[in-house]
């Protein structure tokens, strides 16, 4: 038994075939069920089924699958472990993030290491949670920082809080509910073209519990996509209203292009920031930079 035995037998369960399996392992199917049958003779049972056109794991083959996923981990994590304490600087790390962390700490972070770090290798992806996940998964990225409620909480992801950032109205400062003597009300704001990312169920609920089923997103919000920053570009150019985290809206505020809307009542939403990453994976040095920019920067 082997390491390449093992990732081969992990390779026809998740694709469920021979043939899909050998394409993607760049090997001939011929090569790879020998493979499969010398493992099968050296555990002295069969660990595939071949179910028409389908193949699936027997009764011994899931178990064997189980443990074969941890021993490779471990031997990948092996490999990194030795990669790691040879470098001679901070090394690589490659990071994934939400919508809102992207739009507060993509362009600082970038900045910050080619300033202070110019030997380590940096990576930021931008895309949806389930996409960040599988990559996090496949050991193609080392960390996510996303808002934690789109997350299900699973034993292979450690989930570090970093901040909790709170939800508002933005709109640009000579918005005409701007100039309204007092708060406006959600139907008026909504009145106004609402813009907002793709938000979490429970973000929709509180919505709905403070304003009322008029602010249900999926019938409230007609501006929507996940970049807030050219959500908030639009809503500098437009009477938009930008419905999210207030501190992506910083360096506009500060810049006098955009303003914070009060409601009536007041929103009363937070956004729960934090970095998530693999269970037991060894962590590269230049984590440590980033749990330290994150939490300075992820905060109202």
């Amino acid at each position: 038994m082997n390491l390449k035995q093992l990732e081969h037998l992990l390779a026809v369960a998740e694709a469920g075939s021979f043939s899909r399996a050998a394409e993607r392992l760049h090997l001939t199917q011929s090569a790879l069920s020998r493979s499969i049958r010398i493992l099968e003779e050296d555990l002295g049972a069969r660990l595939l089924d071949r179910m028409g056109k389908r193949t699936e794991l027997t009764p011994l083959g899931l178990t064997v699958a189980g443990r074969a996923r941890r021993i490779l981990f471990e031997s990948a994590e092996l490999r990194r472990s030795a990669e790691l304490l040879t470098q001679g600087d901070r090394g690589a790390i490659s990071i994934g993030l939400g919508s809102g962390p992207g739009a507060m700490l993509m362009t600082p972070l970038l900045a910050h290491v080619a300033q202070r770090y110019p030997q380590l290798r940096l990576e930021v992806m931008r895309g949806s949670l389930e996409a960040h996940l599988a990559l996090l998964r496949q050991r193609r990225l080392d960390a996510l920082v996303v808002d934690t409620r789109g997350i299900v909480p699973a034993a292979d992801l450690r989930i570090e809080p970093v901040s909790q950032m709170r939800a508002g109205f933005i709109c640009r400062p000579g918005h005409p509910l701007a100039r309204a003597a007092r708060p406006p009300r959600f139907a008026e704001i909504a009145s106004y073209p609402l813009a907002s990312t793709f938000l979490a169920a429970d973000t929709e609920r509180i919505l709905v519990e403070h304003f009322g089923v008029e602010a249900d997103p999926q019938t409230s919000v007609r501006l929507r996509c996940d970049e807030i920053g050219s959500l908030l570009e639009a809503v500098r150019v437009s009477d938009a209203v930008f419905l999210g985290i207030v501190g992506a809206a910083r360096a506009g505020i500060e810049a006098g292009e955009l303003a914070e809307l009060p409601a009536d009542p007041p929103l009363r939403s937070h956004a729960l920031f934090a970095l998530v990453t693999l269970t037991g994976r060894t962590e590269a040095p230049a984590m440590g930079l980033l749990r330290e920019f994150v939490a300075e920067r992820l905060r109202d």
